[in-house]
């Protein structure tokens, strides 16, 4: 069983605590390459509740993130169609950390460095709760998705695919 251990303040609980969100927190122990898969396990979630936030580029280098269901990948093809772009890839982790302020792993779509477009899987936002990354390695926070539209802007896309 998770460890209540308080969870020090990151930029993304800031980003919260300041837009008045109510979240709840869920520590877990970090594996690395263990995804939101290994997290929601951890936490006994549904990992279709666990949304992964990715950070992307487009062909000028632009970057964008994406928020995805845990168990399932992004179509770039299908994302690069959708937001008007000739090709979307995943950033670099040394890119993507530059980008959003984070470490890969613990990257929240709130209080990033950079402000970037965010894009979600449309199905997201049909989800009740979310759980989320909270910036930093083995720290989820739950919310309600449409969250990352109220504060983030973020336009939903379908670009899921089955892992």
């Amino acid at each position: 069983m998770a460890k209540k251990d308080h969870i020090s303040e990151t930029p993304a609980t800031a980003f919260l605590k300041a837009n008045r969100v109510v979240f709840t927190e869920h520590p877990y122990e970090y594996l690395e390459h263990g995804g939101a898969q290994h997290s929601a396990q951890v936490l006994g979630f549904d990992p279709f509740t666990v949304v992964k936030t990715l950070v992307m580029e487009d062909e000028k280098a632009r970057p964008l993130i994406v928020l995805m269901h845990g168990n399932r990948k992004v179509s770039t093809k299908n994302l690069a169609r959708q937001i008007g772009a000739k090709s979307v890839e995943p950033c670099k982790p040394e890119v993507a950390n530059r980008h959003s302020g984070y470490l890969v792993g613990g990257t929240s779509p709130f209080g990033t460095r950079k402000e970037m477009p965010v894009y979600v899987e449309g199905t997201i936002l049909a989800l009740p709760r979310i759980a989320i990354n909270g910036g930093r390695r083995g720290y989820l926070v739950g919310i309600d998705p449409q969250v990352c539209v109220q504060l983030l802007g973020a336009k939903p896309v379908n670009c899921a695919l089955a892992e």
